[in-house]
């Protein structure tokens, strides 16, 4: 799959590439995609394995902490938009989320409060700043919070006629300070398996309504 010309030169893939970062999606309230590419198109070669580096560089962003993964949910596209859209939603199979409120009625602003350790909460303001009904929800952390944020969700036909591929892509940017060991350890040691059992558990409710617990009883929507 080509990407970037023997010159350097962006290609379409690349450029979809770039567009789909969330690093591209949390800064387009401040920095135009227009002007995002356009920093690209002026470089003398873009790598191909460091895109996202290079995103972050060309907005001005720090090093930050991403989680991916992708689940496939036999469910249709809609009504796990429809779900995953009404945010207050998410605490009931994330757990690291204590809980969700919105803050107007359009759900579009929200409060979030997640559990971290020695029994402190981290908290911020969220807005929608992207939202493609059935297809793409991506929101970003507002000023003064605990900790800057953003996460993006894509539904996606899965191939096959078999449901639904949902991709969550999450990023922290730690703060300094005191609470620095506490938020790298939001998730626990391995971020990326702990973000893979929510969405399992968010496949769960899904297809059957229920997400069974530890201790082996279901625990209803």
């Amino acid at each position: 799959m080509e990407r970037v010309d023997s010159q350097g030169t962006m290609t379409a893939n690349t450029t979809e590439e770039i567009i789909n970062s969330p690093l591209v999606v949390r800064n387009l309230p401040k920095h135009s995609l227009k002007e995002v590419l356009a920093d690209y198109s002026g470089r003398t070669k873009l790598k191909e394995s460091n895109l996202i580096e290079q995103a972050a560089d060309a907005v001005g962003l720090t090093p930050n902490i991403q989680v991916e993964k992708t689940v496939t949910i036999d469910r249709p596209a809609g009504e796990l938009y429809s779900y995953w859209r009404e945010l207050t939603n998410l605490p009931n199979f994330m757990g690291h989320l204590k809980s969700v409120t919105n803050k107007n009625e359009a759900g579009t602003v929200t409060h979030w409060v997640a559990n971290a350790p020695l029994d402190l909460d981290v908290e911020w303001d969220a807005e929608i700043i992207k939202d493609e009904p059935d297809r793409l929800i991506a929101w970003n952390a507002l000023e003064n919070a605990d900790i800057d944020n953003c996460g993006f969700v894509r539904f996606t036909p899965a191939t096959g006629d078999r449901g639904t591929q949902v991709k969550v892509v999450l990023e922290y940017q730690p703060p300094g300070g005191a609470l620095t060991n506490a938020i790298a350890k939001l998730f626990g040691e391995s971020p990326q398996e702990q973000i893979g059992d929510e969405l399992n558990r968010f496949k769960q409710l899904m297809e059957t309504g229920e997400i069974a617990t530890t201790a082996g009883q279901p625990k209803g929507s």
